[in-house]
């Protein structure tokens, strides 16, 4: 069984996913981390060590930083609290995401001096609007995810390619991995990530329970009360 999260890691949402985690009882929870990105979380030397990291990888990170705050939560305080539940059930934790440094200084070496223009543009703009500007984002996605996805790659190819297409195949290779070695799996990845893994992981059986399911009260109660029951919802 591999119960898929689609987190958003600047959102308010960790109590939620605690709860996910701690009453699937898995036997492994994946997390997108990569190695030294879960100690850094994990550690008290949380946040810290990125003079030296590519440009494009602070500023990600920075900009990151200052929407959680913007909405009260700890940066990545969602794959924390992931963790932390596994930690409590017994599960095995997983780290199953590509390098992120090595990720974004190929986005660096890659990317068109015009998508680089428009990547610094949108991100002066997110930090002007702040939170307003992250929920009409998340709003958008939700309402039509495909549209929005074909958006973002006319704009930001290489983003899109880099962080998105590559990351998902990837983490689709070790989910299946995982699945191969335990019974019970709870993954937890970027909303963003959901459809492209379950694409390339067509035909293995998986529940997903998305951000927007988590982010309103009523869904997440429908989510809490299947959990308890133990029975996962199909999509048709």
């Amino acid at each position: 069984m591999i119960t898929m999260i689609g987190t958003g890691h600047v959102f308010r949402i960790s109590e939620q996913i605690s709860f996910i985690v701690k009453y699937t009882w898995p036997d492994a929870v994946l997390v997108e981390l990569d190695e030294s990105r879960y100690v850094s979380l994990t550690s008290e030397g949380a946040g810290k060590g990125l003079k030296n990291s590519p440009k494009l990888y602070r500023g990600s990170a920075e900009y990151q930083n200052r929407m959680s705050e913007k909405n009260g939560v700890f940066p990545g305080g969602d794959l924390v609290a992931a963790i932390f539940a596994g930690r409590i059930v017994g599960a095995e934790i997983i780290c199953i995401d590509k390098d992120a440094k090595q990720t974004m200084k190929e986005v660096e070496d890659e990317m068109s001096f015009s998508e680089r223009v428009r990547w610094s543009v949108s991100l002066v703009t997110d930090n002007l609007f702040g939170k307003k500007r992250i929920n009409v984002t998340r709003k958008s996605f939700v309402d039509n995810e495909e549209e929005y996805i074909r958006r973002m790659r006319r704009r930001f190819p290489t983003l899109v390619e880099k962080l998105i297409d590559e990351r998902d195949a990837y983490m689709a290779e070790r989910i299946r991995e995982a699945s191969e070695k335990y019974n019970n799996v709870v993954v937890v990845v970027g909303d963003a990530h959901i459809r492209g893994i379950c694409e390339i992981l067509d035909g293995i059986e998986i529940e997903k329970i998305r951000l927007a399911d988590m982010m309103d009260q009523e869904r997440m109660d429908r989510v809490r009360s299947r959990i308890w029951n133990g029975k996962p919802e199909k999509e048709e």
